[in-house]
């Protein structure tokens, strides 16, 4: 296994987010597809494909998708994950030290929508990709009681809000959905992305405001398919959200909570005191990470049908 430092991890991570905001907002030294793969290869070092997991790629009705899927696979089980990114950066390929320890722990295959990024396509594009790989899942044969959505940071806001807009697009919900630090208000004004500010280990307000400026485009940030505080969530499966201690997101995380309570939805709420930004990446090098990851496997078996 690869030896982490955690605080190095956490700086260069900020340090390589800001060269892609600063190059997808047109302002960084670096192209854009440079930044991108950087970013890409950086994750990968950190955190490599467990063994006995098979990543395939999959054309999810028009949108690029992959498959992880464990030796020991339950039957029918599914988790469709969303990865994060700001919705500039990242892909299944990056993704694949997490993906694939959920598709091993959960015994799921793990479908991993590459949807598309801003600035190329500007919301709802991510949002609308994620619905189709969905639908697209469900028409393959996938029964929605067997199927859990996770995702983290951008992908942990989607994790909500495109089940939103799979509701009211008629498509059958999925048994449960997982919000890992989620960025679920891109007005940003939640109290502790100002009193965390500087605390958070890997993200800034400001370079929240930047990123949210390149993916809305012309949309207000209180759009309810970007930023789910603000979305009608009636209908919704049990939702988990769990977020760190020490995260500018924390205050936005708790009032998604609220919002997901106060519209009758099952929530569950775990803090992580101390915590970064998406602190799972580091299982199998962090206690903590290792207990958030066994948590969301917990929730994720608890919502499915018995293997």
């Amino acid at each position: 296994m690869v030896t982490i430092d955690v605080p190095a991890f956490y700086r260069d991570w900020a340090a390589r987010s800001g060269d892609v905001i600063d190059a997808a907002a047109g302002r960084g030294p670096d192209s854009l597809d440079d930044a991108r793969l950087a970013y890409r290869r950086f994750f990968q070092d950190c955190f490599p494909a467990p063994d006995g997991v098979t990543f395939t790629p999959v054309d999810a009705d028009g949108v690029a998708a992959e498959s992880a899927v464990p030796a020991a696979a339950v039957p029918g089980r599914h988790l469709v994950y969303l990865h994060g990114g700001a919705y500039l950066v990242g892909d299944p390929r990056g993704y694949r030290g997490l993906t694939g320890e959920l598709a091993r722990r959960l015994r799921a295959r793990v479908l991993v929508p590459d949807y598309r990024p801003a600035p190329e396509a500007v919301f709802p594009a991510a949002v609308d990709d994620a619905v189709t790989a969905y639908r697209w899942l469900l028409e393959q044969g996938a029964a929605p009681e067997n199927v859990v959505f996770a995702g983290d940071s951008a992908g942990g806001a989607m994790a909500v809000s495109v089940l939103v807009a799979a509701r009211d697009q008629g498509l059958p919900l999925p048994a449960a959905s997982i919000a890992v630090s989620p960025w679920a208000n891109l007005e940003h004004t939640g109290a502790t992305m100002f009193t965390l500010d500087g605390v958070d280990p890997s993200v800034s307000r400001a370079g929240l405001r930047r990123a949210a400026d390149v993916f809305l485009g012309s949309a207000p940030p209180s759009s309810p398919l970007a930023s789910p505080v603000f979305a009608d969530t009636r209908g919704l499966p049990p939702v988990l959200i769990q977020v760190g201690g020490h995260e500018v997101m924390l205050s936005d995380a708790v009032r998604l909570a609220a919002k997901l309570a106060e519209d009758a939805v099952a929530v569950r709420l775990d803090v992580a005191p101390g915590m970064g930004h998406v602190w799972h990446l580091l299982a199998g090098h962090l206690p903590a990470a290792d207990r958030a990851v066994a948590d969301a496997v917990a929730f994720a078996e608890a919502h499915l049908p018995a293997a």
